[in-house]
């Protein structure tokens, strides 16, 4: 992937290459992790990496609520717009990609800040995680039956052998449960063996999640698609389609982009799209929040903290030694 360019700020920390932590800012989409990510980087001299799946995609802006340029405060962003939409993107691409960033902003000193709503794409980042590997026979038959059958049927038939892994994955992510029902088949195990365990790769990592009650935040999610339509979103993806976004394997299934397509299609009213964005983020920002709850290493701070940056950056603080 062609590196991100960036204007890297003049001041640089007084601090030992590589040894600078690695922070992570997560929780549930629209709870205000973007600003608590900039906080922190502001404050120690960090510099933002995106761990969401989405905003890896050039021109996908509104859907995905990335930050425009103007309100980044100057702060280096990496991994944004580097992929068309029709390309394809893997966990395990996205670790790497992530990684040598990381390993390059703390070689200049700086603190890499990881922000961004894809939980297993963060924990792929900072886990120790290893990923099995792939049978492009075994894959190209079940992505068949994905076709033939739908996603449902296949998530059944997980649900069979992973049950675990089955509850773990949206019934509409298709490619996901491909790759689930692949790796069961060639490893033996179920999908979820796999996994990150609890084991930071480096164990100068911190985690801080913003925490946020389910109706503020269901509110938030009501407020930001409402939002995202008003700001075009409609244009936005019908401009995509037709660069190929229904084409592709990973960017064609972005919520908020499939329920526009459908309108587009004719198949759904423009206030039934938008509802259907309202639900499917309210069910992923749920899983978001199973996911990283039972993760022990997360330090949760009140959305609404009047000192949330500040309890953050004594987090951070406490794992530089002060």
């Amino acid at each position: 992937m062609p590196p991100t360019p960036n204007r890297v700020p003049d001041r640089v920390p007084d601090r030992a290459p590589d040894r600078a932590p690695i922070v992570a800012v997560v929780g549930a989409t629209a709870s205000g992790k973007t600003g608590l990510s900039l906080d922190l980087a502001e404050r120690l001299g960090g510099e933002i990496v995106n761990t969401d799946a989405m905003q890896v995609y050039r021109g996908m802006d509104i859907g995905t609520a990335k930050l425009p340029v103007a309100e980044r405060r100057g702060i280096p962003h990496h991994l944004l717009d580097t992929l068309s939409v029709r390309d394809p993107a893997t966990v395990a691409e996205f670790q790497a990609w992530a990684r040598v960033e990381v390993a390059e902003i703390r070689g200049r000193g700086r603190m890499p800040v990881l922000v961004g709503g894809s939980a297993l794409y963060t924990r792929a980042i900072l886990d120790r995680f290893e990923f099995p590997g792939t049978d492009e026979t075994v894959r190209r038959r079940l992505e068949g039956e994905l076709a033939a059958l739908g996603p449902a049927a296949l998530h059944e038939r997980l649900r069979a052998v992973d049950p675990e892994a089955a509850d773990r994955i949206l019934v509409e992510n298709g490619r996901r449960i491909v790759r689930a029902l692949e790796v069961v088949e060639i490893t033996g195990r179920p999908f979820t063996a796999s996994l990150p365990t609890l084991e930071y790769a480096d164990p100068r990592t911190v985690q801080v999640g913003v925490d946020i009650d389910r109706p503020a935040l269901d509110e938030r999610i009501a407020a930001r698609v409402e939002a995202m339509f008003e700001a075009g979103l409609v244009d936005e993806v019908e401009r995509l389609l037709a660069e190929g976004l229904a084409e592709g394997r990973t960017a064609g299934r972005a919520i908020g982009y499939r329920e526009v397509a459908s309108y587009l299609r004719g198949e759904l009213s423009l206030a039934e799209a938008r509802e259907r964005t309202v639900i499917a983020t309210r069910r992923f920002s749920r899983r978001q929040d199973s996911w990283f709850r039972k993760d022990p290493r997360v330090t949760w701070i009140r959305y609404d903290d009047p000192g949330l940056a500040d309890r953050a950056a004594s987090e951070v603080a406490a794992m530089m030694g002060g």
